[in-house]
């Protein structure tokens, strides 16, 4: 618990318009997400959009941990069986593609990071399930943010959700804490036992993005060192929500006008979703 950060009020409210201008990218894409587009022209939109509508940073753009080369675009777009980290470039989309974008955004020294799916031109039937299915996954994990709740909570019910469904989660890769650091601790893994892990407080900031597999959940890692594919090649989805723990539950800081509502079945008293 000593490296978790407990959020003053002013963080918070840094986090909140962090996490709508970051939500609000993703509003401003999602009509070009269109059979025949490239990713590196949904990078190029996105990267205007944050720099010179919002006068906001795009966090991935020469992101560099330990290990790592600088990653060099603004988002990533991860199609079809890439997990993750998926580099915008030359790459078409066809119809009955999936595509995840991730975005972070930094304002006033403060991240806020969401990803969405989008399905291209005629879904396909698994593409569709898969997606439906892993955005029910992280609804679940949310729904368990509480002062009082553990880590291993919200890892269980994604687990489960998923494996019931016939998906499996991919466990190299997990949600973070996030304020004025863009991946702190704790890490939110996606998988996991009830009372286990940390012990939620109200003040955390941390992201949860299931990365849900269609088939087996082993991965890959391709030569540019930030790719990452389903080892079977089958396809991934994976939806992300900042999330805030309050007093009497949580907030999900990363919502805008154009934010898909929460599955029917999530009706939280203690929860809010501000938009």
């Amino acid at each position: 618990m000593s490296n978790i950060s407990i959020k003053t009020p002013a963080d918070i409210e840094g986090m909140r318009i962090a996490g709508r201008l970051g939500s609000e990218v993703l509003d401003y894409i999602t009509p070009f997400v269109k059979v025949g587009v490239t990713t590196g022209e949904l990078d190029r939109l996105c990267h205007e959009y944050m720099v010179n509508v919002q006068g906001t940073i795009p966090a991935p753009l020469n992101y560099c941990p330990p290990g790592y080369t600088p990653y060099p675009k603004a988002i990533c777009t991860s199609v079809n069986d890439v997990i993750c980290h998926g580099i915008p470039g030359d790459k078409v989309l066809k119809d009955g593609d999936m595509v995840n974008l991730d975005i972070t955004v930094i304002k006033d020294g403060y991240h806020g990071d969401n990803s969405r799916m989008f399905l291209v031109g005629k879904p396909t039937i698994l593409g569709k399930r898969l997606s439906e299915v892993t955005y029910e996954c992280m609804w679940l994990g949310i729904a368990q943010v509480k002062p009082g709740a553990h880590l291993g909570d919200i890892g269980h019910v994604i687990q489960q959700h998923a494996e019931k469904n016939g998906y499996s989660v991919v466990r190299e890769f997990c949600g973070h804490g996030i304020g004025k650091v863009f991946h702190e601790e704790p890490q939110v893994l996606h998988y996991g036992r009830p009372g286990t892990l940390e012990r939620l407080e109200a003040g955390m900031i941390f992201t949860i993005e299931p990365m849900i597999n269609a088939g087996r959940r082993e991965i890959k890692e391709m030569g540019d060192g930030w790719t990452i594919k389903t080892k079977d090649k089958k396809p991934s989805a994976q939806w992300e929500h900042t999330i805030l723990v309050t007093d009497t539950g949580y907030e999900v800081l990363t919502v805008s006008a154009g934010s898909p509502p929460p599955p029917a079945f999530i009706i939280p008293a203690s929860a809010a979703v501000t938009a």
